[in-house]
């Protein structure tokens, strides 16, 4: 069985044989950026938000990218097909590229870009009938204070330490706490709390990810005559929240059944959560 396909700078080929550099910055710095798409019927779902995000992040790190919207998505349908797979983990990778081993930018001026079409792994129809449960955590971000600061980098080391530290506590997913103990966003998704029917999410501005699955929920919660607020959010309002739920590209909208040792609402999964999924899902489609 196929286990995918990986493009790197106009070379095809099947995943378990990809190969870079060991002096790639990507690789010794996680000097890069990315996104990540999930196919639906064999097309990445919101690719052109994906694209331009990518692009965004990359003139926030200084690298460039000279393959306009149309070429990337040309290659990574491309890959999609090579993968010979039903459907795809997409993970697009733009890295400052090959250059001496030390941390000056303007030693490495060719860029790399890596697309990987890899086999989809979407959680089990469990999670979604009985939700999660998160874990708090103070963890600080590599692009934090600095001009990177909102691009989707490599560097995730402090989400991978803060996950780590939430799971020993039993819970699945890790929400970063900021430097005034406000709720920012989780390891690898954005966050949103119900209360009394109203939306409430962490704003653009707190820092966060501007993340494609949380902007589609924003635009089907308008749809359906939803309120929504983007406010900073705190630990008391995760607590006293109706509703808690999360939202990324391949897990979509997970709902949150408890945090830390706290349950929300009545232990399950609710009624508005429910909701924007089945819209979400309606809107893959």
């Amino acid at each position: 069985m196929s286990e995918g396909a990986v493009w790197i700078d106009g070379n095809l080929q099947p995943a378990q044989q990809a190969r870079v550099s060991v002096f790639d910055r990507g690789f010794l710095y996680g000097d890069s950026a990315f996104e990540v798409m999930r196919t639906y019927d064999k097309r990445p779902f919101r690719e052109a938000a994906h694209l331009a995000r990518l692009r965004r992040s990359c003139e926030r790190l200084l690298i460039s990218l000279p393959q306009s919207d149309q070429q990337l998505a040309e290659i990574i349908a491309s890959t999609i097909v090579a993968s010979g797979l039903p459907e795809c983990y997409v993970r697009v990778m733009v890295t400052r590229g090959v250059g001496p081993m030390n941390i000056d930018l303007a030693q490495a001026t060719e860029p790399s870009i890596l697309v990987f079409a890899l086999t989809l792994k979407p959680l089990a129809a469990s999670v979604y009938a009985n939700g999660i449960a998160v874990g708090l955590s103070r963890a600080a971000r590599a692009t934090d204070g600095t001009r990177a600061v909102g691009a989707k980098t490599s560097n995730y080391l402090g989400s991978v330490m803060a996950l780590h530290e939430v799971k020993q506590r039993g819970a699945q997913e890790a929400l970063i706490l900021g430097p005034s103990g406000e709720v920012i966003e989780g390891a690898t998704s954005n966050v949103f709390v119900v209360r009394a029917g109203e939306l409430i999410t962490p704003p653009i501005d707190a820092g966060i990810l501007a993340g494609i699955t949380r902007q589609t929920v924003l635009e089907l919660a308008a749809e359906q005559a939803l309120t929504v607020r983007e406010t900073p959010l705190h630990p008391s309002d995760l607590y006293q929240a109706d509703e808690v739920f999360i939202t990324s590209t391949v897990r979509e909208v997970v709902p949150v059944v408890r945090v830390d040792d706290k349950l929300i609402g009545n232990g399950n999964p609710g009624p508005i959560t429910a909701r924007v999924l089945a819209a979400y899902r309606a809107k893959t489609r």
